[in-house]
């Protein structure tokens, strides 16, 4: 079983804009990493859409749902998708929430639930891990929580989504304590017009 990460992020180095509240989940000028992403064929289909593009940036989305069997996001992340996501969020696996406020498990439509743990990164990978089978976990974010398992040196697998856009400001992934030198080999690279699809494997 491998730990992924999987996200966008522009080419200074931002995962999301300034000011992300519950009403801008993207943060403001945060747009550009996440508007290549809505008319890809694999993204319309996991929001129950018809239609989009079939090219390659389709078919590496398409392989990382296929491929994760559950995710682990922080609360922040939660809160400020749940009203996107609506009654039938695009996981379609188990997700664990971590957070400090219980709430009792939710089952939502086409095979998503959302567990909140209250005990800490390592319950909820473990759990993660308890009911991926032989598919992925993926940690989805946000930046506090990456930056948390990445300290602990529990992901496996990295792939970032370099956006060709310069924010300027905003939520960096790479910053604050627990980011020690470490070795990653690279497993990919890919570019296409929307972005240049880089996964890398941390050297244990």
């Amino acid at each position: 079983m491998t730990v992924t990460s999987d996200l966008a992020i522009s080419l200074d180095g931002y995962i999301a804009g300034t000011d992300v509240t519950l009403d801008n989940p993207g943060g403001h000028g945060g747009e550009p990493l996440f508007e290549w992403i809505h008319n890809l064929a694999s993204w319309r289909e996991r929001q129950g859409m018809t239609g989009g593009e079939e090219n390659r940036d389709s078919e590496l989305m398409r392989e990382w749902f296929d491929a994760t069997g559950a995710v682990v996001m922080g609360r922040m992340m939660y809160d400020t998708g749940e009203e996107f996501w609506g009654d039938n969020p695009p996981f379609r696996t188990p997700v664990f929430v971590l957070t400090h406020r219980p709430r009792p498990t939710l089952v939502k439509e086409g095979g998503t639930t959302f567990t909140f743990v209250t005990d800490g990164i390592h319950s909820a990978l473990d759990r993660a891990k308890a009911v991926a089978g032989n598919r992925n976990v993926d940690i989805a974010g946000g930046a506090s929580t990456l930056r948390q398992y990445l300290a602990e040196d529990l992901i496996d697998e990295l792939q970032l989504h370099v956006v060709p856009a310069l924010l300027g400001a905003g939520l960096r992934l790479f910053e604050g304590p627990g980011q020690l030198p470490r070795l990653v080999e690279p497993l990919r690279v890919e570019e296409t017009p929307l972005a240049t699809h880089l996964k890398y494997r941390f050297v244990k």
